[in-house]
């Protein structure tokens, strides 16, 4: 492939259908001279009970493919199953150099890349962390796709441990999820927590479901000794017996719940914290592989509290502190050196922010997901 050519590109990625989410990582790419990227997304999509209506596909200097699909909601999670009919004719039109798949390594679209990609270089991005044998055909499915990948872009060491389990062999490099600075940003210098009367403002934002800790946390509160609110936004099946919980322990006075919002709402929220928590438990079948809503809190400023779970640690980096699962204690003790010294947090929040502009940004992953392309492309070139 010639230098002076663009190494063009063709992503298939579901988590795109929406142009405030998922599509926003590959605006970065509009404009440049060494790419041309052409983007694959659902007409329509199915998922936690919600029906999402693709954006329109004339986003300014990118070329989007709005594409009908068949099963759309089949299979586990109710979504491996899907495939694109129109997907052979695209590839032939398109001739790509690379086909970069944001969808899991067992899904049945990952295969159907995998027969008709032709020429080109696959680019495969994986988030599971848990090694476990899938059921049929999934496992047959996974290791056929990785035996053809050129490159991983891994969200976690983790991640990255399990597809080497399943039989890949190839290269691997970091990817992390960004975050939108326009609507996730520091909208002025953040002022020294904890007002008179106020106390220690925590929070959570996402599903309300057991293994995210949050009774870890409402144990902490009843054992700390300072004054603790805790803001809740979200919905799930764990909502009744957080509601349970939360007056058995008599702070109905100091926690609080709101269902989703949009993102500008989650914004608004986030920054009117002084930290927020993502106290994810482990099990044997959830390990938390990345944890948007850290570099969403970090991006506004705000430090965040993680327990030991999965890629949290990572994630957080300087921009807050981890303390171990399903310990109730360790928060305890942490919420009230916080309290005690709230300098801790105005200087972790800076260092939250910085952590998000330097690993986080949607123009690293962008660059991240061009350097693993033309690597395999290249490699593919000379093999």
């Amino acid at each position: 492939m010639s230098s002076s050519r663009r190494l063009k590109v063709l992503s298939i990625a579901h988590s795109a259908v929406s142009r405030d989410a998922g599509r926003l990582r590959y605006y970065p790419l509009v404009g440049r001279d060494d790419v041309d990227m052409h983007l694959v997304v659902p007409a329509t999509w199915y998922q936690f009970g919600r029906t999402i209506i693709a954006d329109p596909s004339d986003d300014p200097g990118m070329t989007v493919h709005v594409m009908p699909i068949r099963l759309p909601r089949a299979g586990p999670m109710s979504w491996y199953l899907h495939f694109y009919p129109g997907l052979r004719r695209l590839i032939r039109e398109v001739d790509p150099d690379v086909i970069h798949l944001w969808e899991e390594p067992w899904s049945v679209v990952a295969m159907q890349a995998r027969i008709l990609k032709g020429r080109a270089a696959m680019v495969l991005e994986v988030d599971q962390n848990i090694l476990k044998r899938l059921p049929p055909p999934f496992e047959f499915i996974r290791k056929d796709v990785l035996r053809n990948t050129d490159h991983i872009l891994s969200r976690s060491p983790e991640a990255t441990a399990v597809v080497r389990a399943r039989g890949y062999a190839g290269p691997a490099s970091p990817i992390g999820y960004g975050v939108d600075l326009a609507t996730f940003n520091q909208t002025g210098e953040r002022q020294a927590p904890i007002a008179p009367g106020q106390g220690l403002r925590i929070g959570y934002v996402g599903r309300l479901v057991e293994e995210k800790g949050l009774d870890d946390a409402l144990d902490a509160m009843k054992r700390a000794t300072a004054h603790v609110t805790l803001a809740i936004m979200g919905e799930g099946p764990h909502e009744p017996a957080l509601k349970l919980r939360v007056n058995e322990l008599g702070l109905t006075d100091r926690v609080t719940f709101q269902g989703w919002g949009k993102p500008a709402d989650v914004a608004s929220f986030l920054s009117g914290l002084d930290a927020m928590i993502l106290l994810t438990r482990t099990t044997s079948a959830v390990r938390e592989q990345f944890g948007r809503v850290i570099v969403e809190s970090q991006a506004c400023g705000v430090p965040v509290i993680g327990s030991t779970g999965g890629a949290i640690p990572d994630v957080v980096g300087k921009g807050g502190w981890t303390i171990p699962e399903r310990d109730p204690d360790a928060l305890a003790t942490l919420l009230d050196r916080l309290a005690a010294d709230p300098q801790q947090l105005l200087d972790r929040g800076v260092a939250a922010r910085d952590n998000v502009l330097t690993r986080f940004t949607y123009e690293v992953v962008a660059n991240a997901l061009v350097s693993a392309c033309q690597q395999a492309a290249d490699a593919k070139r000379v093999g």
